[in-house]
């Protein structure tokens, strides 16, 4: 079985307990009937469940409670559809299909998707700062906090705003890899590095973990761009070809093909080795390593 089959099977698994806890989080309908359908459209399309996943797997390196974990999760995965409902939008990507159906705002209306991804976003926040997430506050806040500084300006959404603004315009390798960390990066290091937070683990391990997030974070965004020059729209769920439609640098465009999976080799290489202070406690993390390269979706 090859790496991308064996963590398929594992993530297809897990999905079903994410699902189970994310559909507890979200409510069928209420009062706002339609918002709550869309939400629940874009929350539970078909995704793989990989940052989730991550988060349960560092936390597992630190014996944290699964209840907290999949919550945390839960809440990275709302932050995670969120963003991909808005980057779908006419103003943003303008895309239609996502995941291999029509993308919340075809499905719905703008409008509609726009507060969807807004009540996602601030659900999120709603869920760490529950109870139930964790029973020490300071955790909470920390786990608070350490989001908005991963998902806000200064990680994922200053990531796209960059990214935007360079189109048609050329930019270095070192630019490019700026917009990766943030843009892809920022959200799959808080992932790594929740597990640390819930496990109120030291500066040390906190430190391995986001190197670990931000380095695999370079090399699923490469895997990403390879996958839109060389993947085909039923397979990937999406558009294809997108980064050279819309006038986007890329390694791929940079380094070719090929360099561009040297580069993605090398940075999956680098996370790995921030690994090496956990010792085996940390083989579910170094699996998702492997599968990042090794996927075709």
């Amino acid at each position: 079985m090859t790496p991308a089959t064996q963590m398929g099977s594992v993530l297809t698994a897990f999905g079903d307990r994410i699902e189970t806890v994310l559909d507890s989080l979200l409510p069928a309908s209420g009062s706002a009937e339609r918002l709550y359908q869309a939400m629940r459209y874009a929350l539970f399309g078909g995704g793989k469940y990989l940052r989730p996943y991550i988060v349960d797997a560092s936390a597992d390196i630190f014996e944290v409670p699964q209840v907290a974990s999949l919550r945390t999760g839960a809440a990275v995965e709302m932050i995670h559809a969120y963003s991909l409902v808005h980057d779908d939008l006419p103003a943003m990507d303008d895309d239609d299909l996502r995941r291999g159906r029509a993308t919340c705002h075809r499905a719905f209306d703008e409008a509609t998707a726009i507060l969807a991804g807004d009540a996602l976003l601030t659900l999120a926040f709603q869920t760490l700062a529950a109870p139930e997430t964790h029973s020490d506050a300071s955790v909470r806040a920390d786990l608070v906090a350490s989001l908005a500084d991963s998902a806000g300006g200064r990680g994922m959404v200053g990531g796209q705003m960059i990214d935007l603004e360079s189109e048609h315009v050329q930019v270095g390798a070192a630019a490019i890899r700026d917009i990766m960390r943030l843009k892809t990066g920022a959200l799959l290091t808080f992932s790594a590095m929740a597990g640390a937070i819930l496990g109120q683990a030291d500066a040390r391990a906190r430190e391995s973990l986001r190197n670990f997030g931000s380095d695999l974070g370079l090399a699923f965004q490469m895997k990403d761009d390879l996958l839109d020059v060389e993947g085909d729209e039923e397979s990937l769920g999406k558009r294809v070809a997108k980064d050279a439609e819309a006038g986007k640098a890329t390694l791929v465009s940079l380094l070719g093909v090929e360099g561009a999976r040297r580069e993605a080799r090398r940075m999956s290489d680098a996370a790995l080795a921030h690994l090496d202070c956990f010792g085996t406690r940390a083989d579910r993390l170094r699996a998702v390593a492997d599968f990042v390269l090794a996927r075709d979706h």
